[in-house]
Parts: C-alpha cells; structure tokens; sequence
C-alpha cells in the first residue's frame, strides 16, 4: 500500500484492473478482500486464545464488530510512516478496536495471517477457475457428440495426412482440459496453509504465550486452521513451502497450455487454405482499421497470448521455491503480488474467451468437404494398402506402386489440374491383380478411413458428462 494510492487512468494500470478477468477473479484478488482476509485470520486466532483463556469474550468480538471496516487508505497513511504493510494493517485495526486493538496479532508472525490469507485467495481461485472449466468442458461436450462422426482431413506435419474427424479433433483438447480439471481440483482439495508457527516455524511464541494455560500450541494451531477451513503443512520455515506455489502456477500453465493448442489449431483451421473454423464474428465488428475485409481471429490470438504469459510466471514461482534460504528471505515477496494474481486473472480471461469461442464456434461444412476432396484420395491409398495386403499381396512392392502413382498425381493437383489418382490406380495392372476397379474406387473414398474416431470421441464427451 505503500506510495500513491489513489487509481485513475491517468495513472497506470495493469490490464488486469479492467480488460481482461472477471469481477469475480479480481475480487479475490483485490487489496480490499486481502485486508478483509487477515482481519479473518486476526480473529481466527484471537476466538482460539479466547478458548486458551488468554483473551477476553469482548475484546474478540470487538475485533468482530470492525472486521469489515477494512480503511485503505488510513492503512496505506500508516505503511507510508512505517514501512510494513502488516503492521500497516494491525495499527489501522487497533485504531477502531478501543477494546480488541490490544490483542490484535498476538504471538504472530506477519506470514501467520499473510500466508493463511493468500492460501485462502488459492483455494477460492481455483473455485472459480474450477466452474469455468466445467463450462468449457460442457461446451466441448455438445460440439463432439454433434460432429463425432463428420469426417475432415487430418494435418500432421501441417502436411495433409489421414481423415479424422471435427468432434475427435475437438475430443483430443476436451481429454486435455479434462485432465487439467482433475489436476486442479485435486490440488484445490490438497492445498494447506502454513498454520499458526510463528517467526522461524517452531511455535516459539506460541509456547512462551501458552505457558500455564494447558492449551498447547498444536492445539491452538489446529483451533485457528479449523476456524479458517485449511489444514496446515506439519513443518514449516517462517511461510509455507513456496513449492506450493509452484505447484498451482504450473497446474495453471497447464491448462493455459492446453487451451493455447485449441486456439493455436483454430487460428490455423481460420487461414483461408484451411477455412474450416472460425471463430464468432459480431456483426458490427471491426477486424482491422486498414482492411475493412479483414476477419482476424482476435480472441484466439489474445488467448495465445495470455497463456504464454501464465507459462512464463511458473519460472518465477520456481526461483521463489528453490531460493528460499535457511528459514526466509524476502525476495519472492514483491513477485508474489504479481504473479499469484496474475496467473489467476490470465487463466480466468482464457476460460472466458474459450466460452465464448466454442459458444459461437462456426464450423464450415463446405470447406471441410473442400479439403477432402482435395486431399482425401491420398489419405485413402492406406486404406487401400491394407486391403491389398489382406488378400496376398507383398506390402513393399504395393506401398511403392501407390507411392509413385501418389507422387505423379500430387504433381497434377499442384500445376492446377484435376486429382488423376483414382483413374491411375484403377487401372494399374498390379493392383487389378487384387481387386477389381470398381472395388479400388470404394476403397479410395476417404470419408470411410475414421477408423472407431466416432466411438472414442462419445467416450471423451461422456466423460465429461459424468462431471456432474
């Protein structure tokens, strides 16, 4: 809170503060529901002195009466002065608590109530991101069980190569974001907070404070993370581990990965030489200020954008883990304030937009039938292969047959002409020798070549129907 606190734009602000994220996402976030947040862990800690008898009934519920009277700029008065933002936090309580402020942060450490909080901001961060991703999951779900069985070509190499079809390609990223949701959630489940162990983690205050009171410092430790709803780690240093952070922000660059790849794919799916997606287009909508024409597929690009970012932060999260020295130093202190929020606020932007993409999500069946007439008889010479080497015939010798007749007619597709690789292998007389043309004709329509794609990309959309 330290410096100028007054926010307008004509200072800066991150994009974060408006553009990107929900209200939701920056609430959890804010300095407002942080400031509310210690006030929890105060009192949290204040009811179980209470019960150890060291506080009194009414100076806890004086810190009770003024928790959410939460002054932010009394507090930042204060930081300026004193340059400690708990302490900042503690004097701005105190001053309304004529009969709790003397009990306020009593036996703590300034990361007694700053990590509790922020593993709370954790926990409630991936709730949402939780619920989001559920809805994109359903989203995905209607889509695959609509085209499970609509043939297109698949790319490999960016190079045509086999049919698949648009609700397995659509199941592959569905699988990926499914696995994420479980990953997150777990990790929702599993997170702990650093609990109640003062300045070095050995609960020294904590014992001094407790002497004669037969509560021990364990059990005022499990009295607050009871109240707070968190399990705390065992052992710790002055804070939690700082691998915990670690963990969320690469579970987070995790699924910023996965939904990287989707829109990767889409924005390529976009190009005219593809044209077999795209993503909505609102109908005043302005694609470029110089091309009026112009159909960029901007939220696609933003989302690419954005999930390199929550990449880059996991680096960041590593080196406050690895350097933690002895039992602290400060210097993951100021990056926390950026990239715990901002890896949240950037994930919660990218669920937005994938939401809205597959909302509205246009998927063109001409262009898709476009690409396979182009380049589906190639596809379909494998499907041709098996066959041939089904009823007798030597798989090299047959592979080098199609390959050359493959090569003459790719050479005519380019030059412009039209595909001559059903007629030259029709009536080469090394394939006649196996099967008649008319069955070689059959054999060489692509569309039938999906294999079971249909069947595996249900099971991936009923998957995800089981989430509810």
């Amino acid at each position: 809170m330290a410096g100028q606190t007054t926010v307008t734009h004509e200072t800066f602000l991150s994009p974060f503060s408006w553009r990107y994220g929900s209200d939701a996402m920056r609430t959890i976030w804010s300095e407002q529901h942080k400031h509310r947040l210690w006030r929890r862990v105060w009192i949290a800690l204040a009811t179980a002195q209470l019960q150890a008898g060291l506080v009194g009934p009414e100076q806890v519920a004086d810190l009770v009466a003024h928790r959410d009277e939460v002054d932010l700029a009394r507090i930042a008065q204060i930081e300026a002065e004193i340059h400690h933002d708990v302490m900042a936090g503690v004097r701005a309580y105190a001053e309304q608590c004529s009969l709790g402020g003397p009990i306020i942060h009593l036996g703590a450490t300034s990361a007694d109530i700053q990590d509790n909080a922020d593993v709370l901001r954790l926990r409630d961060g991936l709730e949402v991101l939780l619920e989001k991703l559920r809805v994109v999951l359903f989203d995905l779900a209607d889509l695959i069980e609509a085209r499970a069985a609509q043939p297109c070509m698949g790319f490999t190499h960016l190079q045509p190569a086999e049919p698949t079809t648009v609700g397995y390609r659509l199941a592959i990223y569905a699988l990926e974001l499914l696995e994420d949701y479980h990953r997150l959630g777990r990790l929702r489940s599993d997170i702990r907070g650093k609990g109640i162990k003062g300045a070095v983690g050995t609960g020294a205050s904590y014992v001094q404070l407790l002497a004669g009171t037969g509560t021990t410092p364990a059990e005022l430790e499990r009295l607050v993370m009871e109240e707070l709803g968190i399990e705390p780690f065992p052992v710790v240093t002055q804070i939690y581990p700082r691998k915990q952070d670690y963990w969320v922000l690469a579970a987070l660059a995790g699924m910023a990965a996965s939904l990287y790849r989707f829109a990767f794919d889409l924005r390529l799916l976009q190009s005219p030489p593809f044209g077999e997606w795209s993503e909505p287009f609102g109908a005043k909508q302005v694609g470029s200020s110089a091309m009026p024409f112009k159909r960029n597929p901007i939220n696609a690009e933003n989302m690419d954008s954005l999930a390199r970012y929550v990449a880059a932060l996991v680096r960041v999260a590593w080196d406050n883990a690895a350097h933690t020295l002895l039992e602290r130093t400060l210097d993951d202190s100021a990056n926390r304030r950026v990239i715990l929020p901002g890896a949240f606020l950037a994930g919660d932007e990218l669920l937005r937009r994938a939401h809205r993409i597959l909302q509205g999500l246009q998927i063109h069946d001409e262009a898709i039938a476009r690409n396979m007439a182009a380049y589906g008889t190639f596809a379909a010479t494998e499907r041709l292969l098996m066959e041939l080497v089904r009823l007798g015939a030597d798989r090299q010798a047959m592979h080098e047959v199609i390959r050359q007749h493959s090569m003459a007619a790719w050479q005519a597709v380019q030059a412009g002409e039209s595909n001559p690789l059903v007629g030259r292998l029709t009536t080469d007389p090394e394939t006649l020798r196996y099967l008649p043309a008319g069955r070689i004709r059959e054999l060489l329509d692509a569309g039938e070549h999906i294999g079971d794609a249909p069947v595996r990309a249900r099971k991936v959309a009923d998957m995800v129907r089981r989430l509810d």
